[in-house]
């Protein structure tokens, strides 16, 4: 057999180099990942949801929810935006999705559609939605926490993978969060951290109306005679809602952890956090201590950001974030 000549050689060890940095620097995650590519990246998506915000003041929330159903099952990559077709039916669609307000995925359209005219073909939707949600949290007095960027954006999406087995349900016993938290390597402290997210936001009566007749349900005799009355219809009317921390539903505080030892939690969840000695401690801390709940709260997002995210050729750039290019 012929022998490969040393410039052969030399040639193909520096392919093989050069292969090797591009795979490493295209995995790499940096806060400034958009400086020299597309500048004004961070100011178009601050223009784009403080204008959404100021007109529809539940987008925070409603992206904040939208960002868990996207990074928790399998990952930050923005397969929950993509759309179904007649020969898929995707994330979005599956019945734990179909509740997820409108208004997240219409904010991310609008900054997809400004960035793309400033930018074409450069930011991923993926890491628009983990800045986006990090900077309407900052709106609605939430603590600032460092996004790295450079995801890519996944070339699937269905709906069959979308689960109770791998999004937590608002019925699920502690038990079970627990271990999906535990399985996706996230602590009891940091799952409870996250569930300060209920401190904004809704739930529409059907997640609640039937525990609130329970004797033993745990609520505030006071506040479970209210959730009946204000959800008297919802069998006929499913868009009734209640905000989730009655006392300050559109600021991102700790009240939310004061509420749940006063039986005015909302959820079946919010109570099991109360009620389940793993939990409880982490509840208490963060009812007396806000800084310490923002402190944890904001460590746990930005670990959430970073789960199963795709990088180089493992993803895309999609052109438009509700269809696979």
């Amino acid at each position: 057999m012929a022998k490969q000549s040393p410039l052969k050689s030399l040639s193909l060890l520096f392919f093989l180099f050069f292969t090797l940095l591009t795979s490493i620097s295209e995995s790499r995650l940096t806060t400034d990942f958009y400086s020299k590519s597309c500048p004004r990246f961070h100011d178009i998506i601050r223009d784009t949801i403080t204008n959404k915000q100021i007109t529809t003041p539940t987008t925070a929330a409603a992206l904040l929810r939208l960002f868990f159903h996207d990074c928790f099952p399998n990952g930050c990559d923005a397969s929950v935006l993509i759309s179904s077709t007649p020969f898929n039916k995707a994330e979005r669609d599956a019945s734990i999705n179909l509740s997820l307000p409108g208004d997240g995925f219409d904010v991310i359209v609008r900054a997809k559609t400004a960035l793309e005219l400033a930018c074409p073909n450069t930011v991923s939707c993926s890491d628009i939605i983990s800045v986006a949600t990090r900077d309407l949290l900052v709106t609605v007095g939430a603590p600032y926490y460092s996004v790295y960027l450079g995801r890519r954006d996944s070339r699937t999406s269905n709906s069959s993978l979308i689960s109770a087995d791998v999004l937590p349900l608002p019925s699920s016993p502690i038990s079970k969060l627990i271990q999906q938290f535990e399985a996706r390597r996230f602590s009891v402290q940091e799952m409870v951290a996250l569930s300060g997210a209920h401190s904004i936001g809704f739930s529409h009566c059907k997640e609640f109306a039937g525990r609130v007749t329970r004797q033993d349900s745990g609520y505030n005799p006071r506040f479970a005679d209210a959730l009946k009355k204000a959800c008297s219809n919802y069998p006929k009317d499913p868009t009734l809602s209640v905000f989730n921390d009655i006392m300050t539903p559109n600021k991102f505080d700790n009240m939310y952890y004061q509420n749940l030892p006063k039986g005015l939690g909302l959820l079946e969840s919010d109570h099991g956090l109360y009620s389940d000695p793993r939990t409880r401690p982490f509840v208490d801390l963060y009812a007396k201590d806000q800084d310490r709940f923002f402190k944890d709260f904001a460590g746990a997002m930005q670990k959430l950001s970073l789960y199963g995210v795709k990088t180089g050729r493992r993803g895309e750039i999609r052109r438009r974030c509700d269809a696979i290019n």
